[in-house]
């Protein structure tokens, strides 16, 4: 029985069988995979389905993905075979699967691979009692391990291109192709040919997983990866130069306590892992950028950091100080480890003063959190990279979830100490599924690389870089494509180019322009004003200042984040303000402005109800502007100019925000703004209202939408205060001089953006162009500037009032 062949739960070790290699260039893939297929059935006749009947079989499985599993089914009735219909949950109601009269659900959604998965297809065959297997354009037909499984159950399987079926009467005539493997292709075969997803309780093939990322097909649960597998996808194919491994470059272990049988736990651990201790370090690069690395392995005494594993991880950085190469930890650990007591503590003084001197030389490091990060690694230097990411639902936390239960004598959430807490608590500035770490990483380390480093400069250049650099694992996997079905092939090394090069025009087709589409488009644009013209004064209302107030609160008007998207290519949002919380009225991040670094802040009111709730319509609290601070003063130590967009009826008012020090937060802003040694410039959007928009506006260039609005108060709070009656707001906003071309009369911004016909809500594109247009040539003007000169202007402009 099939069963009897596979645990219940097994891990996937590094013994999966080796993939093909990777296809040459030029090489036709599904010729390939044609070819491959003939290899294993090279003296076998096709067959009709008459002939499959003949031979013995009564009951079939059919594993179609496609469109042509009516006729097969319709032709397996009419050649006396009894077909069961594998089939998935976003299949239920295709006609095949209606037709058959038995079918069998193997997931969730074809798009997973679930009818390409091995153990899946041949649990459905079992379930059917079926002594032949019926494939059409599938993977499995030149899968040894399958193929030898299959036939040590005595079922028979056949393959047919999907273009031959319909030709065939669905497969009557002599078209289906025997498939068999070579004798010794069962020695593959073993427990850990099968994985069972702990969240899901799936079973999936175990290679399939590990071309997954080692993610769960069904439910994205991301299994632990190894030391050797998380290189393996992160860092570009060979370029990996492990440092620590051999003996004579190791660091010596040490058993400060004495602890019995600690020594030979950790020999017995070398044996059985293959490491030398928890942590692999060593220089690598990614999309062909030199960094320092170490990724921390689970395998090894759960990650615990004794002396060594400090040693190695303070090496590291000391290394990557002195050659000026960025940082990066993949941490995962239990914390520190018990059986070398007070000084396995001293490892997180010792990797955290290493790293604060990397940090001093101008040297950026990241941090990525896996599960689990616990202990005296949360609490040393998984949280001091100077940007955080971490995999979905990975644990982190300092104290252990029942010591915490024990001591509050209080039941803790579901979401607690995941990465999904520490996200919504500003804690960690961005969760990153497995797929984009890598393509995250090479953004990270463009964006903060020196211009002089000759890292590539854009997101276009970061994305071609990735594609001709690509890792060990992508290498297998394009080798792996020779074996793909027609709708999934793209041979050889090629698949990983093309796959990055789509990525470009979806980002166009999304309103991100290149920049030479950008530049483009902007000369074909009414350039904007800075001076309203007489025509402009007389379509004037007779309370203009009124209307444009009406006009910034339009909720059809493009919000602030709309304008950032357009401005910045390959944007990454931070989060949080690493101390209580992720302000979503706030979002900040960084991005690509005109192929050049930058940090870009807005202030989102959001773009539809339930998002306006979630955003507070755009009243930040504390923790925003102090999430914009952090970023600011990130911006300054790497050199990168800083650009907001600015949007709010004003600074959240409410007692929770007083508690947490409202004013607190925004005199800072406004203090560490006044002196940023990096270009400013700040666009106002929509609403401009007093403080709560000002800590995002003290600028080197500060301008205005023509329908933008900025205000000491609301037009309604005015006439509250001073005339007791809301009902004068309209008054209050020509009193206040609310309207941008008074407001540039009295020289408090440096320009009035035109907004088209109407108003920006009728012209968003328009709009929009115009102000990336002025973000665009504002930040040339400024970089030409000597910083002492742009600091001094700085002040000036602001103290002329």
């Amino acid at each position: 029985m099939l069963r009897s062949k596979k645990t219940a739960y097994v891990t996937i070790g590094d013994a999966a069988a080796a993939p093909a290699a990777p296809a040459a260039e030029g090489v036709d893939a599904l010729a390939c995979e044609q070819e491959s297929a003939a290899i294993y059935a090279a003296t076998e006749p096709l067959k009709s389905l008459v002939e499959v009947r003949s031979a013995g079989a009564v009951r079939v499985l059919v594993v179609d993905a496609g469109t042509t599993g009516e006729s097969i089914v319709a032709g397996c009735l009419a050649a006396g075979l009894v077909p069961c219909v594998a089939y998935t949950e976003d299949m239920a109601r295709a006609a095949h699967v209606k037709l058959a009269p038995k079918t069998v659900c193997v997931g969730k959604s074809r798009e997973t691979g679930a009818l390409d998965d091995s153990y899946r297809v041949l649990s459905a065959a079992e379930s059917a009692d079926a002594q032949a297997i019926l494939l059409v354009d599938s993977r499995l037909a030149v899968d040894e391990r399958f193929l030898s499984m299959a036939a040590d159950e005595h079922r028979s399987v056949y393959s047919v291109p999907v273009a031959s079926i319909n030709a065939a009467f669905g497969g009557i005539t002599r078209v289906w192709r025997t498939c068999s493997a070579p004798s010794d292709a069962a020695l593959h075969v073993s427990d850990d040919s099968w994985v069972t997803c702990p969240k899901c309780h799936r079973i999936s093939d175990a290679q399939r997983v590990l071309a997954n990322h080692k993610m769960c097909p069904e439910c994205g649960h991301h299994f632990r990866m190894t030391s050797a597998e998380r290189l393996a996808s992160v860092l570009d194919a060979e370029s990996f130069e492990c440092w620590f491994e051999t003996e004579g470059a190791d660091v010596p272990e040490t058993d400060p306590l004495d602890f019995p049988g600690y020594l030979d736990k950790i020999g017995g651990m070398r044996k059985k892992t293959g490491l030398r201790e928890g942590v692999r370090c060593g220089v690598g690069r990614i999309a062909g950028m030199r960094v320092a690395i170490g990724v921390m392995d689970s395998t090894f005494f759960m990650g615990s950091m004794g002396s060594v594993v400090g040693e190695r991880i303070t090496r590291l950085a000391e290394h990557a100080t002195e050659e000026g190469l960025p940082l990066v930890l993949f941490t995962c650990s239990g914390g520190a480890r018990m059986q070398e007591g007070l000084v396995s503590l001293m490892q997180m003084a010792k990797i955290s003063a290493a790293i604060e001197r990397h940090g001093e030389a101008g040297l950026p490091y990241f941090s990525v959190i896996t599960d689990p990060t616990t202990g005296g690694v949360t609490a040393s230097f998984a949280m001091q990279g100077d940007v955080i990411i971490s995999e979905p639902r990975a644990l982190i936390g300092f104290a252990g979830r029942r010591v915490i239960q024990d001591t509050i004598r209080q039941e803790l959430p579901k979401e607690f100490q995941t990465a999904e807490f520490a996200l919504e608590h500003g804690l960690i500035d961005a969760i990153v599924e497995r797929p984009r770490i890598r393509e995250t990483l090479a953004n990270l380390l463009a964006l903060h690389a020196k211009p002089e480093a000759g890292a590539p400069r854009g997101f276009a250049a970061v994305l071609a870089a990735l594609a001709a650099n690509p890792t060990k694992c992508e290498l297998e996997a394009a080798g792996a494509q020779l074996a793909a079905d027609e709708r999934d092939i793209l041979s050889g090394v090629r698949a990983v180019a093309v796959k990055a090069a789509a990525a470009v025009p979806k980002r166009v087709a999304n309103g991100v322009r290149s920049v030479a589409t950008r530049r483009a488009y902007r000369a074909e644009i009414e350039q904007y004003t800075s001076k309203p013209g007489a025509a402009k004064q007389a379509e004037a209302a007779e309370n203009p200042a009124w209307a444009s107030v009406q006009t910034a609160r339009d909720v059809h008007r493009p919000t602030a984040g709309r304008y950032l998207e357009a401005t910045c290519e390959g944007f990454f949002e931070c989060h949080g303000d690493r101390g209580f919380a992720d302000d979503a009225a706030i979002v900040a991040g960084i991005g690509w402005v005109a192929d050049e670094p930058a940090t870009l802040i807005a202030q989102e009111k959001g773009r539809d109800l339930q998002d306006r709730i979630k955003r507070n319509f755009g009243c930040p609290q504390p923790e925003g502007y102090r999430k914009s601070l952090r970023l600011m003063r990130q911006a300054e130590r790497f050199g990168r100019a800083v650009v907001c967009f600015v949007d709010t009826q004003g600074a959240f008012c409410g007692k929770e925000a007083e508690e947490r020090g409202q004013g607190n937060a925004i005199a800072d802003n406004l203090y560490a703004m006044a002196g940023l040694r990096v270009p400013t410039v700040s666009v106002l959007v929509g609403e401009g209202g007093s403080g709560g928009a000002l800590a995002l506006a003290l600028a080197d260039r500060v301008a205005m939408q023509e329908h933008a609005v900025y205000s000491v108060l609301s037009p309604e709070g005015f006439a509250s205060i001073l005339w007791k009656d809301r009902s004068r707001a309209a008054e209050a906003a020509a009193v206040m001089r609310m309207n941008a071309y008074e407001i540039f009369d009295m020289d408090i911004v440096d320009a009035v953006l035109e907004e088209g016909e109407g108003s920006a809500s009728a012209n968003p594109d328009f709009a929009i162009a115009n102000v990336v247009a002025y973000v665009e040539e504002s930040l040339d003007e400024l970089s030409a500037l000597p910083i002492d000169e742009l600091l001094e202007q700085r002040y000036e402009r602001f103290r002329k009032f």
